[in-house]
């Protein structure tokens, strides 16, 4: 089919939804589980495991695994999966609650009685960091979750708030490793960090820690007003550091998906619908107006001529970008980096675009992400929402709830990270001459 055709049987918010919908295919884990599992053990098979895609994992393990399992995981409310073998806790996130503080518990008790013939496979996805919480010794649930909670708002990147939950948690850092020996233990992970690092992939807990109690410190002196007490000692204290790499004690981590390969799957899908896909990572991170405003300036010069491509062509990319919450409104990263776009763009014609959360949320609302296009601005000030206004106010999910362009998907069960992509149309094909 001619591009022409294209244009005129695929509106560019469908294309923009279809290579979204490509992204999160391609990571889905009963597609991509069953290949990385590891030969069953002479002994026991127990599944544990935390994150958004934990229990659609955990169900992938069921549907393939050859002999019986037992186990427990843990996943985000509203995440679940129904599974016959292995027990699905739900619990809060990005901020630990009662409820995975006594799934963790539950799950560590998995791990009883275990022996060298046993098999302890591990399913980890984004949102481990928070969704498995055991607080150190000395440290309350409480003060992690005001130590977490402040810093979210603060802008801390995501790896600077694992390294602080690593140290003051008993099984992140590779401490839960230690809690399974001496079983085999087994880790499948789908990642949703820069360069898929095994001790960043909910905080690393079955991976030896590169960072350090004295980092994690400093991460709190520089962005917290106050340091809880407790939780200063701790630190201070030699025995919350975590375990280091030791090359005599390999580790068994493997990568069932990751953002490359979700953005991958989308820039086949765009190049066979006609647009030139132009892939800048998946693993950009910054303040997401600043991440915005960066990708307008890509758009701009595209436009003029002088880009790295031309049009039709789609802009993808992925990674995590923070938010340093000033204003008093709703959104999250996706939705807040849209309405910077909308806003730096203003109105460019020909260009439609959408960021959205993999795993079908966006911070802590009810929608994946949103989308915009070159009338988003013209649709606001006819209903008199000021643009720029809501996103001073860090308001972009009010913004798009008023205006327009919320992507709602429900929980899609798995998670490799943001996805963004941006849609700039040719010229229109000329009109053919009546003969």
């Amino acid at each position: 089919m001619t591009r022409a055709g294209l244009q005129d049987r695929v509106a560019p918010q469908t294309v923009l939804r279809r290579l979204f919908d490509a992204a999160v295919g391609a990571a889905l884990p009963s597609l991509v589980v069953p290949p990385g599992l590891p030969e069953p053990p002479s002994g026991r098979t127990v599944v544990i495991g935390a994150g958004k895609a934990a229990a659609a994992m955990a169900q992938a393990v069921e549907d393939a695994w050859p002999g019986s399992v037992s186990g427990l995981v843990i996943t985000r409310y509203g995440h679940g999966a129904a599974c016959r073998h292995i027990e699905v806790v739900e619990a809060a996130h990005p901020v630990v609650d009662a409820a995975g503080l006594a799934g963790t518990s539950r799950l560590l008790e998995q791990l009883q009685d275990l022996t060298g013939d046993d098999l302890v496979l591990c399913l980890l996805s984004g949102g481990a960091s928070a969704l498995l919480a055991a607080p150190a010794p000395g440290v309350t649930l409480a003060d992690k979750q005001a130590v977490t909670r402040a810093l979210l708002r603060s802008g801390t990147t995501i790896a600077e708030i694992n390294c602080v939950r690593k140290h003051l948690s008993a099984v992140k850092g590779g401490r839960l490793a230690r809690l399974a020996s001496p079983a085999r233990i087994v880790t499948l992970a789908i990642s949703d960090v820069p360069d898929d690092d095994p001790s960043a992939i909910g905080s690393g807990p079955t991976v030896p820690d590169p960072t350090t109690r004295q980092r994690a410190l400093a991460i709190l002196e520089r962005d917290l007003p106050r340091i809880p007490e407790v939780v200063r000692a701790h630190l201070l204290d030699p025995t919350s550091e975590t375990p280091k790499p030791d090359p005599d004690h390999p580790v068994d981590f493997r990568l069932v998906a990751t953002p490359a390969l979700a953005i991958a799957a989308a820039a086949d899908l765009a190049r066979g619908l006609g647009y030139a896909p132009l892939v800048l990572g998946s693993d950009l991170e910054g303040e997401a107006t600043a991440v915005a405003e960066a990708h307008a300036g890509l758009v701009r010069r595209i436009l003029s001529g002088d880009g790295p491509i031309a049009p039709p062509c789609a802009i993808l990319s992925g990674g995590e970008t923070t938010v340093s919450v000033r204003g008093g409104g709703r959104g999250g990263r996706n939705s807040e980096f849209l309405l910077a776009l909308a806003v730096a763009l203003d109105g460019a014609p020909g260009v439609h675009a959408l960021a959205a959360d993999t795993d079908g949320i966006d911070g802590s609302e009810d929608n994946a992400g949103a989308i915009i296009g070159p009338d988003t601005l013209h649709h606001a000030r006819r209903l008199s929402v000021s643009a720029a206004g809501r996103l001073a106010d860090n308001d972009a999910y009010g913004f798009f709830t008023r205006v327009g362009g919320l992507v709602m998907t429900g929980p899609t069960r798995t998670n490799v990270n943001d996805f963004r992509a941006i849609l700039i149309e040719g010229p229109p094909a000329p009109s053919k001459e009546p003969t």
